[in-house]
């Protein structure tokens, strides 16, 4: 009976949507913020670099809840950590044993970026976008000439993130002058503390068993870890796996359709801008329908880095999703307050 009730409300909570929320303004944010620095760099002829652009136009996502000075500084922050991120991923990159190097220097992004989200009240929560663009460039062979271009782009992206998002709170300030972001709750230090024994536990497992298995793209596991990790509690942690292993299967198929049509230049830029500013409408109200459009746009963004058979980046993409919801979810089960009812 209580496997039947347990079933029922995962269920009902996965499927859950929120309210729209002024999602829309995060949305555009994070549209132009991706537009911009991709149109610069198809300008110069260098789209090969716009894994670097996009990571560090991640920054736009962060302080939604935040206006004015708070949410600058949060994304300044987030602009430093990403930037440096993708710097660590080329300068592990340039290694011939990159695929086993950075596992535990991944494991050491994911405990950085959660003890700094936990006492920073960093929104989104965890250190996901960290560990994606760290894992994601140290999976591409770089050469030493790479690190100075990467710098450069996504920090550049990254400042223009923050232009925008400063840009987009002062009108709001002029449009609202009376509104009021929403009050800042740091975790207590022995929280933070056990958050980033979870995160660097489960991007560590992950990380070691899909590199072992030989598959291609392990830091897709070590993405997923961190996933359930996000939330406190066991409940809230199936509820987000759930939502990431349906939500990936579902966005292999559109992600599918995309590759099959092969996008470049312009039209290619389009569909990443697009497909970013519908992952922004959605991820606040239900996760798993963000994953919808997030998929094919992750797979997009490494493709055009690393171009890969499309059956084998899909066939990646929903095994380590796998294996590294499981091994999230089983990490948040032992590693549970137990004081908690």
């Amino acid at each position: 009976m209580r496997a039947v009730i347990l079933h029922r409300d995962l269920t009902r909570s996965a499927l859950r949507v929120g309210p729209h929320n002024g999602a829309h303004r995060v949305a555009l944010r994070a549209g132009l913020s991706v537009l911009v620095p991709l149109l610069v760099l198809w300008s110069m002829g260098h789209l090969d670099w716009s894994i670097y652009a996009a990571f560090g136009a991640f920054t736009s996502l962060y302080g939604r809840q935040r206006g004015g000075r708070g949410r600058a500084q949060l994304q300044v922050t987030l602009a430093v950590a990403l930037t440096a991120s993708v710097a660590l991923g080329v300068v592990v990159g340039i290694s011939p044993h990159r695929a086993w190097l950075a596992v535990p220097v991944a494991g050491l992004v994911a405990g950085i970026g959660s003890w700094f989200s936990d006492l920073e009240d960093w929104h989104p929560p965890g250190p996901l976008f960290m560990i994606f663009a760290f894992a994601a460039v140290a999976s591409i062979p770089a050469q030493v000439e790479d690190l100075g271009a990467a710098v450069l782009v996504a920090g550049g992206s990254a400042l223009f993130a923050v232009g925008v998002g400063s840009a987009g709170s002062a009108w709001r300030a002029v449009r609202r002058p009376s509104g009021r972001a929403s009050a800042w709750h740091p975790r207590h230090p022995s929280a933070a503390r056990r958050h980033v024994a979870r995160s660097v536990i489960g991007v560590l497992v992950a990380g070691a068993v899909a590199t072992g298995i030989g598959i291609g793209h392990p830091y897709w596991a070590m993405v997923s870890a961190v996933v359930p990790l996000a939330a406190k509690d066991l409940f809230p942690q199936l509820v987000r796996g759930l939502q990431r292993v349906v939500g990936t299967g579902l966005g292999l198929l559109t992600a599918g359709l995309l590759l099959a049509l092969e996008p470049r230049g312009l039209v290619l830029i389009l569909v990443v801008v697009v497909l970013q500013v519908g992952a922004e409408l959605l991820v606040g109200r239900n996760y798993a329908l963000a994953l919808v459009v997030i998929t094919p746009l992750a797979l997009l963004m490494v493709h055009l880095a690393a171009p890969t058979p499309t059956r084998t980046l899909l066939f990646d993409r929903g095994v380590e999703t796998v294996i590294g919801v499981v091994i999230g979810i089983l990490t948040g089960y032992l590693t549970r307050d137990r004081s908690r009812a």
